[in-house]
């Protein structure tokens, strides 16, 4: 599970914070879009999204949500 990101997003630390309340922040690899071109293209606009092999978890989502989307992803 990968959690597209950007310094200074306070979007993102929220995100974040839910990915921690959850106990799943330590299996998500946290990549900073700015840093890679084609995930830039691809999010710059959307961020934070939570992604894993098929599926986007697109902000803003509630716990809940997230909960679901870690189940389906195991």
């Amino acid at each position: 599970m990968q959690l597209m990101s950007t310094w200074g997003c306070h979007l993102c630390d929220e995100a974040q914070a839910l990915l921690q309340q959850a106990g799943v922040l330590q299996q998500c690899q946290v990549l900073d879009i700015v840093d890679h071109p084609a995930l830039f293209e691809r999010y710059r606009v959307h961020i934070p999204v939570l992604v894993d092999a098929e599926r986007e978890l697109f902000w803003p989502f509630t716990l809940a949500e997230l909960q679901s989307f870690v189940r389906q992803t195991k």
